[in-house]
């Protein structure tokens, strides 16, 4: 059991690294912006579908969970939209360092979704990330439209995980990541259609862009998302928060590597991005205390 946990710990990790590996593809990738996503959703959502066939998971849902599932599909559609666009705006650091704020986001918005109590020092966070967010502005200037949009993906994610986090309690995951992949593939798909961009051009694809979307869709999605789901289940939530929040630490640094002197920044961007990091991660661990001590109040009262 201990090795299970151990290798399930490693093999986290690695889901992590690929995720933070995600933005430097984003980078590489030529293609604008909706054809980037377009590509990936759908090719990942061919995968899982593939998956969901060898594995006979049935696919039937209500017409009340398609609509939902439709909603949260173009959330997520609009999340991948504004972080490959913050990329392509800005540059992976500063995009990774905004998406880091998403927890933040999760904070303020978790009680409005699941109407409880805001916390007090979820507010006295709220005013380190907003500091942190300042020292980044201040000395990266040049990429404020960049930032912007980046914080935009973040709120979007965040508004994703909430949705996501009621479906889990009572649906497959991966038929749940199955039929968002595809509505948001669709979605994007009628806008394509709207404004006539599915020309030849469009399949016209140099052949490191398809190499790279290929691995996007295939490893960094299809794969990390199922695996994903398989790892957690030895893991405490605890464990999978600290994980996570090193997908930013992982991806500027595998930026740093690949990409060079691009994703070089002043000295005030890395104190900004480890403030929020470093806040992120206090949220986290509170966040377990505290629901531990009540679950050992409930424990006791149960007694």
């Amino acid at each position: 059991m201990q090795n299970d946990s151990l290798k399930s710990y490693l093999h986290f990790h690695f889901i992590v690294f690929i995720w933070g590996f995600t933005a430097v593809l984003g980078a590489l990738i030529t293609v604008d912006t909706v054809a980037l996503v377009w590509y990936r959703m759908l090719i990942a959502s061919f995968f899982i579908y593939l998956y969901i066939r060898y594995k006979k998971i049935p696919l039937k849902t209500t017409r009340s969970n398609q609509l939902k599932l439709t909603a949260a599909g173009i959330i997520i559609a609009l999340h991948w939209l504004t972080f490959f666009g913050a990329i392509k705006l800005a540059n992976v650091s500063i995009t990774l360092a905004m998406m880091s704020t998403g927890a933040f986001f999760t904070s303020i918005l978790e009680p409005i979704f699941y109407k409880r109590k805001v916390i007090w020092y979820e507010i006295i966070f709220g005013l380190f990330v907003i500091a942190g967010l300042y020292l980044i502005f201040e000395v990266e200037t040049r990429y404020t439209e960049g930032i912007i949009v980046a914080l935009v993906s973040a709120l979007l994610s965040a508004i994703f995980t909430l949705i996501n986090g009621k479906f889990v309690q009572k649906h497959n995951p991966v038929v749940i990541s199955f039929y968002e992949l595809l509505t948001g593939t669709l979605f994007i798909t009628v806008f394509l259609l709207f404004t006539a961009r599915f020309d030849a051009e469009f399949f016209q694809l140099k052949q490191s862009d398809w190499f790279y979307i290929l691995i996007l869709a295939t490893i960094c999605t299809s794969y990390a998302f199922i695996a994903a789901i398989k790892v957690m289940k030895h893991l405490t939530p605890y464990t999978v928060m600290l994980t996570t929040n090193m997908e930013p630490v992982y991806g500027i640094i595998l930026a740093f590597l690949i990409l060079g002197d691009a994703e070089e920044m002043n000295t005030g961007f890395y104190y900004g991005a480890l403030l929020i990091l470093l806040t992120v991660i206090g949220n986290g661990i509170l966040k377990m205390q505290r629901k531990r001590r009540n679950a050992r109040l409930l424990k006791k009262q149960v007694e």
